[in-house]
């Protein structure tokens, strides 16, 4: 096995862990990645070395400590970089925009350009919320199967932050379907009565990685035409996805 080719599996090992919410036994990696149980082995034995594997006490293989010191640094550069798509986002909609990523089980926003008008929403730098209750998350989820979706929730609950949130599985489940029918996410008062978001995906590869949004008041939220403004968006947001990586072809026209 070649140095690069590796790499390139050690790193499939890593996504096969994120993927299955940081922490999966041998047979899921496995499955995950098609690669033999030696070879996984192998790898998992050097990335245990490094800290960015650890071991559990039941056997299971979970992301290890060494990754926050990269993925912060990594969250940081993200946040620059998106600065000037995010203002593309604010001059198109007149409302403040975000970028946010999902770390784990929770949706977390790493970026934030406000409107310029006086009334407008700001949601922190940092913030770590659910995802089942805001435009980021539903973009992010709809990515992954229903399988996976069904695990997060089992493992966070659904809270109701207001009436409007959607509280049960096969709910959520019809809203992503949506999402992934109409290429972006809408969140109605979910998370906060009065507060409406309009989100779209930024795709690396085959993959959405973050999610873009524009959140105000609902009433001016509801007055923007919603089809031109996720248009608008997912142009930019496949601006933003080429310069973090290759995109594929087609890739701006499908949020999933």
């Amino acid at each position: 096995m070649s140095a690069v080719q590796s790499v390139d599996r050690a790193l499939d090992v890593l996504e096969a862990l994120a993927e299955r919410g940081g922490e999966a036994g041998l047979s899921e990696i496995a499955a995950r990645t098609g690669l033999p149980y030696g070879t996984i082995h192998r790898l998992l034995r050097t990335l245990l070395a490094r800290g960015y594997v650890r071991q559990e006490s039941d056997r299971r293989y979970a992301l290890g400590g060494a990754l926050v010191r990269l993925g912060g640094v990594a969250e940081r550069m993200v946040g620059v970089w998106a600065q000037p798509y995010l203002t593309r986002l604010v001059e198109l909609s007149g409302e403040t925009a975000n970028l946010a990523v999902l770390e784990g089980d929770f949706v977390v926003y790493v970026a934030q350009v406000p409107s310029p008008r006086r009334l407008r929403m700001f949601a922190e730098v940092g913030r770590r919320v659910l995802p089942h209750s805001t435009a980021v998350g539903k973009v992010l989820m709809a990515d992954r199967a229903d399988s996976e979706v069904a695990s997060l929730v089992e493992r966070t609950g659904m809270p109701r932050r207001t009436a409007n949130t959607i509280t049960d599985l096969p709910g959520m489940l019809a809203e992503l379907e949506r999402v992934r029918e109409h290429g972006y996410a809408m969140d109605l008062g979910e998370e906060e009565l009065g507060v409406h978001c309009l989100a779209v995906g930024v795709r690396d590869g085959a993959r959405t990685i973050a999610a873009l949004s524009v959140s105000g008041p609902a009433e001016r939220i509801a007055a923007l035409d919603r089809r031109d403004l996720a248009e608008g968006m997912r142009r930019i947001a496949h601006d933003f996805g080429a310069e973090l990586g290759p995109i594929t072809p087609g890739g701006a026209e499908r949020v999933s």
